[in-house]
């Protein structure tokens, strides 16, 4: 399927076609004028008109938009506020909490293993992480007040972790008794270390059959866990030495440096919309658990140069994090006829998309809520 864009978008910022949120100071890529890749400069304007007016409106602080095509670099502006509260305005090397922006990462760290033999996709998970070897089946009573219990068909494997497919879903996204018991979302386990939040997730119940459901949850943290235990490196180094320093991606990590935290963006204390106080992790502060799932920072250099190399299909600037026919499997729908995909329920505008390894892919023009090409990948 054609890689032309990939729509990549962290949740409180807005994206356009290759529009990454979050910055860098220097050009990440080379630079091009629109009309050159045959993109229109008047309607890339539109970005900034139409940030700008949520920026007055008090609906977010400030942004930062890169965007690319055929490799060329053709809008690259901040807006707004890097701190609205210090009144300290937006720059292009600004570094984000990137939320579940990191999950496609930890997703080519683990493909890189696969490379190497170190990884199987059909492995079960247990055969890493032991404590994963006995889960049972939550079966919800009438009403969702309660649930039974019943053995898994099989035990959730590596590739159920890559396309939340496992039953180990997030806390946050639901209301019923098995729902409880988990944790609201990978960023909400940063005070446990890794060992911990893999013991408790490992005794907790699946809310679905291995495989049968397509349900947002932590497969990628567990996975980050799985990629510790086979490399015998902390998730954050084996990501610096195998993907982050081959890329050039220098503000990306687990952390933001005290030297870097004058750059660190903050968000509104309060949601624009409820009022209601809101959360957003703060990695100026050091984790037990460097969470595969939404525990990274980066900028939108950084993080344009990782969309890149996939779109180059795994080069970049003469250094390849993996083989073509690897970020093509990525790539590629792994979703089988009769899996319930309740991908809308985490991102409306992406219902009825497929699925690959770790990121959702377009495989039709028609029917998905937003338009795009076949091929199209993303995250939000």
């Amino acid at each position: 399927m054609p890689r032309e864009t990939m729509r990549l978008r962290l949740a409180f910022l807005l994206a356009a076609p290759f529009v990454l949120a979050a910055a860098f100071a220097a050009d990440p890529l080379p630079t091009a004028k629109p009309q050159s890749v045959g993109m229109s400069a008047e309607r890339l304007a539109r970005i900034g008109e139409v940030l700008r007016a949520d920026i007055d409106k008090g609906r977010l602080p400030g942004a930062v938009i890169a965007v690319a095509r055929r490799g060329k670099l053709v809008y690259f502006q901040a807006f707004g506020y890097l701190d609205k509260d210090a009144g300290t305005k937006m720059t292009t090397d600004a570094i984000f909490s990137i939320a579940s922006m990191t999950k496609p990462m930890v997703a080519v760290g683990a493909l890189e293993l696969y490379e190497h033999g170190l990884l199987q996709i059909d492995d079960p998970v247990s055969a890493y992480l032991p404590q994963f070897g006995k889960q049972q089946v939550a079966v919800l009573k009438s009403g969702g007040d309660g649930f039974d219990t019943v053995p898994a068909l099989r035990q959730p494997t590596i590739m159920d972790l890559f396309r939340h497919t496992s039953g180990i879903i997030y806390g946050g996204r639901g209301t019923t008794a098995v729902h409880k018991l988990y944790p609201g979302g990978s960023s909400s386990v940063g005070g446990m270390t890794s060992q911990e939040v893999m013991d408790k997730l490992a005794g907790l119940p699946l809310l679905h059959q291995p495989g049968s459901t397509w349900d947002y949850g932590f497969g990628l943290d567990i996975m980050g866990a799985v990629i510790e235990k086979i490399s015998g490196q902390s998730l954050g180094r084996y990501l610096e030495a195998q993907l982050w320093q081959p890329l050039g991606m220098a503000d990306t990590g687990f952390s933001v440096p005290a030297e870097k935290t004058k750059r660190y963006a903050r968000g509104f204390a309060n949601d624009p919309d409820t009022g209601k106080p809101q959360f957003v992790l703060d990695l100026s502060k050091p984790l037990k658990f460097e969470c595969g799932g939404g525990c990274a920072a980066s900028t939108a250099g950084d993080y344009l140069r990782f969309a890149q190399m996939l779109l180059n299909g795994g080069q970049l600037g003469g250094q390849r994090v993996l083989g073509r026919k690897t970020v093509d499997y990525m790539l590629s729908n792994q979703l089988a006829p009769g899996v319930v995909n309740l991908i809308g329920n985490a991102d409306p505008t992406r219902a009825d998309m497929g699925f690959g390894l770790g990121l959702a892919v377009q495989t039709t023009p028609g029917i998905v809520r937003t338009a795009g090409s076949v091929g199209t990948f993303s995250w939000p």
